[in-house]
């Protein structure tokens, strides 16, 4: 979140890796010969891979191969031309190019671990590629077919007054207790805000949320998944209701879930620790 936050860590490497003719920012961690985990940020404006996974690479590095790209259309990464024009046909090209980016970086079989909207792309890749998916992990995530969270149009309509104030107020959302950010809210919001207003990435907030094509997994589309899968959700979730994890939980057939009290949308940050230790536990085929 903070500046400091993300600097690239000495655990952490930053590469572009392209795919056709588009390039990913990359943040990776560990041994390529370890087990991959491959993290999708969510979609906020000024979102990046830095922002969301930055301290989970830094924690497991050493046991896993950590990827966490840019998802094109978000911070350093390629912006698509032409730009898909809603939801529906921007997620699927999202969706093609994280493919494209694991088979450009020779990765086999990986565990994909979606936040938000990154949910739905790691929903779309096990779609798309389920014997190459050794587990899926959704963190308060998108694509379930119901009413919206209270504060996701806030998110939705940023641009039409995108200033700090707008900014920190709706990063206080992403939080149960906004105290956490001390005294240096006005100030992370002032660092993310830049990267925010860059013309590029307003066109892709603009086009990721035009909903003329949705993009919801129905219970048949969950039935299929056959990974074994963690849910974990804030109960105090404001864009992403915790029915939405309770959905993914009850449709698909080998799913666990971890719901975390006083936990808003951003579980990996505010509870760092438990959301390490039961990914880990999870991976390690405890839970």
């Amino acid at each position: 979140m903070s500046s400091a936050a993300q600097q690239t860590a000495p655990a952490v490497r930053v590469k572009r890796v392209g795919v056709g003719d588009l390039e990913f920012n990359v943040n990776e961690s560990g041994d390529p010969g370890s087990p991959t985990l491959l993290f999708l940020h969510g979609s906020g404006p000024g979102a990046t891979a830095a922002s969301n996974w930055q301290a989970i690479l830094e924690e497991l590095a050493d046991d896993f191969h950590c990827v966490a790209p840019d998802v094109i259309g978000f911070g350093d990464s390629s912006q698509p031309d032409p730009r898909p024009a809603a939801l529906g046909p921007y997620t699927q090209l999202r969706v093609e190019t994280l493919v494209g980016l694991v088979d450009a970086m020779g990765i086999d079989t990986f565990t994909v671990v979606g936040n938000s909207m990154g949910g739905m792309w790691a929903l779309g890749m096990v779609r798309d590629i389920p014997e190459r998916v050794d587990r899926l992990v959704l963190m308060g995530s998108g694509g379930a077919p119901l009413p919206v969270g209270p504060s996701l149009p806030k998110l939705i309509g940023f641009y039409d007054e995108p200033t700090v104030d707008a900014m920190a107020a709706l990063l206080t959302d992403f939080v149960y207790e906004p105290s956490m950010f001390g005294d240096r809210l006005h100030e992370i919001a002032a660092e993310r805000l830049p990267r925010a207003l860059r013309p590029e990435v307003e066109a892709s907030h603009r086009a990721t949320f035009t909903f003329e094509v949705p993009w919801d997994f129905t219970p048949s589309d969950l039935a299929a998944i056959q990974q074994e899968t963690l849910v974990i959700h804030g109960r105090d979730d404001r864009f992403v209701t915790f029915d939405a994890g309770v959905y993914y939980f009850t449709h698909i057939p080998n799913a666990r879930i971890y719901g975390i009290g006083k936990c808003g949308h951003w579980a990996q940050i505010e509870h760092h620790d438990r959301f390490v230790a039961v990914l880990r536990e999870f991976l390690a085929g405890a839970v």
